[in-house]
């Protein structure tokens, strides 16, 4: 198996990427999340951008890594300056990384335009640079930037300035598409002649996706002879993010037979929950390999078929990589789907069994009515417990009542909740501030259910999303709820429906804190 470097630019390029912004402590665990998954470097950051970065190598030089090697990323000298003297230079060299990234103009409209500089000029900042390094005892991996542009404008100069870099000692080539305007087919011609013009050291790639193409164009390049991959593990990046490594890698490995990181890719989808995690991100459901959806099935004839022969209806089993089959429900699901949703709590039941077909009913009409179950597994297995004459109720709802005031009198807190309710005949009465009625409603009822249920402090809302239904009646219209709650460890979600904006959060903060309390008496059989 051919292997192929994985060069990981999360710290660097993902954190210019809109919305990200990094503690030391953030691109710390980062870096640990991608040692343990195995790629081949780390690009930590440009030492000499800001006190941040400088922090973050300082406290690097006492981490002991397994697998990845660590690279320090910044420009040739500054012209006019001898490279020995450039700060920019020694920062790097400071840094102590076993590998470091140049990059340098390959456009000749850059070094005229933006550096201002001679095409000649520019030669020896790529050379005095890279030959500096080389003395220096470190790996050099030379970024061609604007190289794709560049090489369209200007073939003969960019390749010179490969040619000088090259010849001042570089280890790798990393051809990048800067601009993320180059499409594939360009990407694989201009790989393949930098290939077979330059045999003696590494071709890498790097994609931007303004195009949407990133990935696909750093696949080709690696058809066309590059051994590196340069990119993000989430795809963020500049504009509209860097080639996601996350897709590549699996690409690569399991459909190419290539080597990236390692033979067991089961702990991808754990390794990009956790950097988007701490890069405060949700995972985007579609994401491919890794997203809630990329094994989720919800028309009946693909979740009969996969249930047959899982790869019916998938490209790969699901723990390949970590990830798992979903089977969504609505009102196109069939038997199937529902006996599949089922067997934790009921396993008895057969496709035959009238329960089944009530069941079936019962969330046709539901979701006729705006209720979304396919978001909300925890409010399906409860509505489908009560048909099935096996729901035992925790709590009952007496009555709530919300009250909002505007502006709020302590700056923050702008609405009071009281929630009345019951528990094996024991009464229970509490209210509770909270940032509007909802936090408010969330609030007192989740105090006064730990009154009987202590565990219940342990489970919060992870998120909350509001959809109108029937914008004709514009303030009066009907709305859908889902909420998404966690105890630390697992997530489910609720749906609650109705006219009112609150009602239907009380419904689905029931379901939460009831589905809740059921896993919890599973626990206990």
């Amino acid at each position: 198996m051919k292997k192929i470097q994985i060069f990981d630019s999360t710290l660097r390029d993902g954190a210019q990427g809109e919305g990200i912004s990094y503690s030391v402590q953030d691109k710390l665990s980062i870096v640990r999340v991608l040692d343990d998954f195995g790629v081949d470097y780390i690009e930590a950051g440009n030492p000499a951008s800001n006190p941040k970065d400088i922090e973050f190598f300082t406290r690097l030089k006492s981490v002991d890594l397994y697998h990845a090697k660590l690279c320090a990323f910044g420009s040739t000298r500054r012209k006019g300056v001898r490279v020995q003297d450039d700060s920019n230079v020694q920062s790097l060299l400071a840094t102590e990384t076993p590998a470091v990234s140049i990059f340098g103009k390959s456009w000749d409209l850059h070094v005229e335009k933006v550096l201002c500089a001679t095409l000649e000029e520019n030669l020896a900042l790529v050379y005095d640079t890279i030959r500096f390094m080389k003395d220096a005892g470190r790996e050099v991996i030379f970024d061609a930037e604007h190289y794709f542009d560049g090489v369209i404008n200007n073939q003969e100069y960019a390749l010179k300035v490969l040619k000088t870099a090259v010849e001042a000692g570089a280890d790798c080539l990393a051809l990048c598409d800067t601009n993320g305007g180059t499409l594939p087919h360009i990407i694989y011609e201009k790989v393949k002649q930098v290939v077979e013009l330059f045999p003696e050291v590494n071709v890498g790639i790097h994609c931007h996706n303004d195009t949407g193409c990133a990935v696909a164009s750093s696949i080709v390049a690696v058809n066309a002879g590059a051994v590196q991959v340069q990119g993000t593990f989430t795809g963020t990046g500049e504009r509209c993010g860097n080639a996601d490594l996350s897709t590549i890698i699996p690409n690569l490995q399991l459909k190419m037979g290539y080597s990236c990181v390692n033979n067991d890719l089961t702990g991808l989808s754990r390794a990009v929950r956790h950097v988007c995690d701490i890069s405060n991100m949700r995972v985007y459901k579609a994401r491919p390999y890794v997203g809630d959806s990329a094994f989720a099935h919800k028309g009946g004839m693909h979740i009969d078929g996969v249930t047959k022969l899982s790869s019916s209806f998938e490209h790969i089993a699901p723990e390949t990589v970590g990830n798992v089959r979903r089977f969504l429900t609505s009102e196109v699901s069939g038997r199937t789907t529902v006996l599949k949703k089922l067997e934790r709590v009921a396993p008895d039941l057969q496709r035959d069994t009238p329960a089944v077909t009530q069941i079936l009913e019962k969330l046709k009409e539901l979701e006729n009515n705006g209720y979304q179950y396919e978001a909300a597994d925890a409010s399906f297995e409860l509505m489908a417990l009560k048909i099935l004459g096996r729901w035992k109720e925790h709590f009952e709802p007496i009555i709530y009542r919300t009250i909002g005031e505007y502006p709020p009198p302590n700056g923050e807190r702008s609405a009071s909740a009281v929630v009345c309710l019951k528990v094996d005949g024991r009464e229970e009465t509490t209210a509770a501030m909270g940032n509007g009625p909802v936090n408010a409603l969330d609030n007192a009822l989740r105090k006064a259910l730990t009154v009987f249920y202590p565990e219940l402090s342990q489970v919060r809302l992870s998120d909350y999303k509001v959809r109108v239904l029937t914008g004709a009646e514009a303030t009066a219209s009907m709305v859908r709820v889902l909420i998404e709650s966690t105890d630390g460890e697992l997530s489910w979600n609720t749906v609650g429906v109705g006219t009112d904006v609150v009602a239907a959060s009380w419904e689905a903060l029931c379901d939460s804190f009831e589905y809740t309390l059921l896993r919890k008496d599973r626990k206990n059989l």
